[in-house]
């Protein structure tokens, strides 16, 4: 039989151990933050059923969702007719009943109803799990990638919203951001600003083409609205808006003579004058936060508040994003209960890690000190030491003696380990063990009580 050319299948990567300490740094930092704000893990399966997560994303989305055939002869039960006319969505339904999962929203508030009985309200959750869409592969685009939300269910305070944009300063500002921007609109003066030019049918239209101001410029912006089916004199009546300039404080007070007449307008700005005011009693660390009346995000399904997060130390789109929603679990039957919830873009955090030189040069998750015994000997007398150095909780190793000194030592320098410690028939008679910093170079004498304390964190 011919050999088959390891590969993974595209869109999907694998990660080495020098990859993973980064991610799990990002993964760590944050989950640190979420629980702090009060947030509790959860996971939910690989696999949901089929129709836990079609028709919840719209046409295109229920293209991308990569379906699992049924075990055993699956196409036994399909109906001739059905094979016979190569329908390939009607065959789809009768020999795939399960889905992986899209993203970890929709699972989420299938988990939300089917355990609403168990669950404390408002519940606060986070999930940090990877999600699978069939999509082009492409750079920063993959078929597998991890996503890491936090949403709280059942609660309509605008503190939560408030409480997003703390979470998001100090989970970025911990990981070493020094410069962002959060940015905020609320879905309910974009529906006000459809209401005042007469077109409250197009607002996703409308939404979509003020969204691209920063790619297409006003004059781009202009002629996909005109390809819409909006006229000249509303394009007219929505350029002030579009380009609104001031301090958060100044763009509200210029939209509140804008929406007047808007109800549903004027909701949104007192909204989002409470969220700023609930900052006032905070203080920031790096984030900038600012209104930003172009930012839509997916309308159909914000309610209300509109988040994304971008960095200013490098080009980089959005790397975090969320927003509030009215009905997230009505959906699965269980109506009113309000949510908001947001997510962090890790692959693009990493990206901008990686680019800013941001990683942290060692890590309690890599090995920090390797015994290099010199035979059998240096090996039986390594391993009380060894034992003493992991039991303080130092991450150690012990080279299975009978290797050269060299090849050792090379086996440091390949992991990155940052310590050694030396072992052979002088050590063992003096008690001074050679001990060396695989950084610097230096090398030196010391007894083991003295290398335990050189090597704790």
């Amino acid at each position: 039989m011919a050999s088959v050319k390891p590969s993974v299948p595209k869109g999907m990567r694998d990660f080495s151990p020098a990859e993973m300490v980064k991610r799990n740094y990002i993964f760590d930092t944050i989950k640190s933050v979420f629980r702090k704000y009060g947030y509790q893990q959860i996971e939910t399966p690989t696999m949901e059923n089929s129709a836990t997560l079609m028709g919840k994303y719209g046409e295109e989305g229920d293209r991308l969702i990569f379906k699992v055939l049924n075990s055993g002869d699956y196409l036994a039960k399909t109906d001739e007719q059905l094979l016979a006319a190569r329908n390939s969505n009607a065959v789809a339904s009768s020999i795939s009943e399960k889905a992986l999962r899209y993203d970890l929203t929709v699972p989420f508030a299938r988990y939300v109803v089917q355990h609403q009985n168990d669950i404390t309200f408002p519940f606060k959750r986070f999930q940090v799990q990877p999600v699978w869409r069939a999509d082009r592969p492409q750079k920063g685009r993959y078929r597998e990638f991890y996503q890491c939300d936090a949403d709280v269910v059942g609660s309509d305070s605008l503190l939560n919203e408030a409480e997003f944009i703390l979470i998001y300063d100090e989970a970025l500002s911990k990981l070493g951001l020094k410069d962002f921007s959060i940015k905020i609109n609320n879905r309910k003066i974009l529906a006000g600003i459809a209401e005042i030019i007469g077109k409250p049918e197009l607002i996703v239209d409308m939404t979509v083409a003020i969204d691209k101001l920063d790619k297409i410029g006003l004059d781009g912006v202009v002629n996909e609205l005109l390809t819409k089916g909006f006229t000249q004199t509303e394009i007219d009546q929505l350029e002030p808006v579009i380009l609104l300039e001031g301090s958060n404080a100044e763009k509200l007070e210029k939209l509140k003579g804008i929406l007047a007449t808007s109800e549903v307008g004027l909701n949104g700005i007192a909204e989002l004058e409470v969220i700023f005011k609930y900052l006032q009693s905070f203080q920031l660390n790096k984030a900038t936060v600012e209104l930003d009346i172009t930012l839509a995000r997916g309308l159909n399904y914000y309610t209300g508040a509109i988040f994304e997060v971008k960095t200013n130390e490098t080009f980089m789109g959005s790397i975090g994003g969320g927003g509030r929603y009215d009905d997230l679990t009505g959906m699965f039957g269980l109506k009113g209960l309000t949510g908001a919830g947001i997510s962090f873009g890790a692959d693009r955090i990493y990206d901008v890690l990686e680019e800013l030189k941001l990683f942290p040069e060692t890590s309690n998750q890599t090995t920090r000190v390797l015994i290099c015994p010199f035979d059998a000997e240096g090996e039986a007398y390594a391993l009380p030491l060894l034992q003493q150095l992991r039991y303080q909780g130092t991450n150690a190793e012990l080279y299975p003696a009978g290797a050269k000194i060299k090849k050792q030592l090379d086996y440091a320098n390949n992991k990155s380990i940052p310590y050694v410690i030396v072992i052979g028939s002088d050590e063992i008679k003096s008690g001074l063990l050679t001990f060396k910093n695989m950084v610097t170079g230096e090398q030196q004498k010391l007894n083991g009580a003295d290398i335990l304390d050189a090597v704790a964190i």
